[in-house]
């Protein structure tokens, strides 16, 4: 018998829809984390995301690089692993929520002025995550044996 916390952190509906969103937003994050740890994808890792962090007010930088980048990379990971979804989502849409009013919102709406478009779309796609779980094909719904 499962723990009643591990079943609900786990807990998942029935459905493979939570699968296409899953994966292409999983890939998203993790690509996002990969800059800002590794400086991969052109990003510039945790001391260049660290100094940007700071400049921004986001203090101290280098622990807020690693952070940010932890839970993308990571979270990102989970999503397309299809594992702890439930609290991945949950690291992930406080981490937009955070990119939205501390790095895009005082730059009006749209992505090509540096606005919150794009963070907000992320955030939605996290929320719902965190409300559907993972789906049916996942390695969440396999560990709690639902059928």
């Amino acid at each position: 018998m499962t723990h009643p916390l591990i079943r609900r952190a786990l807990a998942t509906d029935n459905g493979a829809a939570a699968l296409a969103l899953r994966i292409p937003v999983g890939i998203i994050f993790t690509a996002h984390g990969a800059q800002k740890l590794f400086g991969w994808f052109g990003g510039y890792g945790l001391d260049g995301t660290g100094q940007f962090f700071d400049a921004i007010g986001l203090t101290p930088g280098a622990l807020m690089a690693l952070l940010a980048g932890a839970v993308e990379f990571f979270g990102g990971l989970a999503l397309v692993v299809g594992v702890l979804v439930r609290p991945a989502a949950a690291a992930l849409s406080l981490a937009m929520l955070i990119a939205i009013f501390a790095v895009h919102f005082g730059k009006g709406f749209f992505l090509d002025k540096g606005g919150y478009e794009y963070a907000l779309a992320l955030f939605a796609a996290a929320v719902s995550l965190l409300f559907s779980g993972a789906g049916r094909l996942s390695v969440d719904r396999a560990l709690t044996g639902d059928r």
